[in-house]
């Protein structure tokens, strides 16, 4: 019953990707550097080695400090959805918060996971060779990262052509 919670958590984590609000943001949808454009929140998550589900496809827009590596995500609305492989139900709110480094996402704020009867916040994530570890406080629980391959869509919304 904790595997299954820690797989739980291990998801929701992923989807959070971000956390924390930056004091000196620059909007996503410019280049992080003259060689590498970055134009959208997805394509930030792989130049840091993640996979771009950890992130719904909602995403309206982002902030990225450049320097230190604090982003904000902007989904526009509170999204619900659900999470492979072990079909976890995870929120994600209006918007979520963090820091990105190479291989490391930490301070993440505004995703949830729900397992064991009870909601957990994702407060980070890691890259350990082809898996993903999730962070939940002390609590940790490792996935295969191509389980989040593929960005899912916020439940109750039409897809666009976006």
């Amino acid at each position: 019953m904790a595997k299954s919670m820690f797989f739980f958590i291990l998801h929701l984590t992923l989807f959070i990707s971000v956390s924390s609000s930056n004091p000196n943001p620059t909007k996503l949808s410019s280049s992080l550097s003259s060689s590498t454009p970055l134009t959208t929140a997805h394509s930030v998550l792989t130049h840091h080695g993640f996979p771009v589900g950890l992130l719904p496809t909602d995403v309206l827009s982002y902030e990225l400090n450049h320097t230190s590596g604090e982003f904000s995500v902007d989904l526009g609305r509170p999204c619900r959805l659900i999470l492979p492989p072990d079909n976890y139900l995870a929120t994600y709110a209006k918007k979520v918060t963090g820091k990105i480094v190479e291989n490391r996402i930490a301070e993440l704020n505004g995703i949830k996971v729900r397992a064991f009867f009870q909601w957990w916040g994702i407060t980070g994530i890691k890259i350990n060779g082809d898996d993903l570890v999730f962070e939940v406080g002390m609590v940790s629980a490792k996935y295969p990262s191509k389980n989040f391959d593929v960005s899912p869509q916020c439940e109750g919304k039409k897809h666009s052509s976006s």
